[in-house]
């Protein structure tokens, strides 16, 4: 079933809880309570208790269907931090989580909604790295879905910015932080020594181990059994394929 149906699903907010529950019951109701503060407190109200105590559990279906949410608000949240929600941003959201036709209106309504809503990003942000945990590779699937999204039509200051501030959210101390903000922005995006991780002229004992141990962090069937949604994939996969590129690259040959 695609994620697009699940989530559209009345049951999304008990599944999931707190903040990105209070998100879900508002698109799925067709309500307005993002416009509404009082609706909205209400909505938050109803959903949050126990909402935690269900997160913790984790199922794979439920970090899936959080994982959805989270990256929609998040990326709704990132288009005021520029102060352009562009029609290309959208766009890049579209097709990186695969939404159909068919779907569209269901993705639009969630990101609208996150858009206005009073929660902030810190609690989107908050909760869904308490649902995947530390060392999720799904945490890091997320940060850049967000960097590619916001790529679209060039980085804005507020939008790294707010970048930064969703990866401290998300648990990356700031080496992990920069490292990916490098893999976006910086001469790492075309160095395949920085991409494999390591110095320039490594031997090739160095370099086997450093590309195996990246096949293994990064593989998009390790990625698919955490619970990052299917229609999300091809992120994985491209990462995988410069991954791929890079080591056949400095070695004359393929993993």
């Amino acid at each position: 079933m695609s994620i697009w149906v699940v989530i559209a699903g009345a049951a999304t907010a008990l599944l999931v809880g707190g903040p990105l529950g209070a998100l879900a019951a508002s698109a799925n109701l067709g309500s307005r309570s993002a416009d509404d503060p009082a609706r909205e407190r209400s909505s938050l109200a109803r959903v949050r208790d126990g909402g935690l105590a269900r997160l913790r559990a984790g199922t794979q279906e439920r970090r899936r269907v959080a994982f959805t949410i989270a990256a929609i608000a998040l990326a709704a949240k990132m288009a005021r931090a520029d102060g352009d929600a562009s029609a290309a941003e959208f766009a890049t959201f579209q097709r990186l989580f695969q939404v159909d036709a068919p779907e569209t209106d269901n993705a639009r309504r969630f990101y609208d909604l996150a858009k206005k809503s009073m929660a902030g990003f810190e609690s989107y942000a908050e909760q869904v790295a308490t649902l995947l945990g530390d060392g999720s590779p799904m945490l890091e699937d997320l940060l850049d879905a967000l960097w590619l999204i916001a790529e679209t039509d060039g980085f804005h200051p507020g939008e790294i910015d707010y970048l930064d501030q969703v990866a401290a959210r998300l648990g990356f101390d700031a080496a992990a932080t920069a490292r990916i903000r490098a893999r976006h922005t910086g001469p790492a995006q075309d160095d395949p020594w920085a991409i494999l991780g390591v110095r320039p002229g490594a031997d090739a004992a160095a370099l086997r181990t450093a590309y195996h141990a990246l096949v293994r962090q990064y593989h998009p069937d390790r990625h698919l059994a955490e619970g990052v949604p299917a229609e999300f994939i091809r992120v994985t996969e491209s990462r995988m394929a410069v991954i791929n590129a890079a080591y056949a690259r400095v070695t004359g040959k393929s993993g």
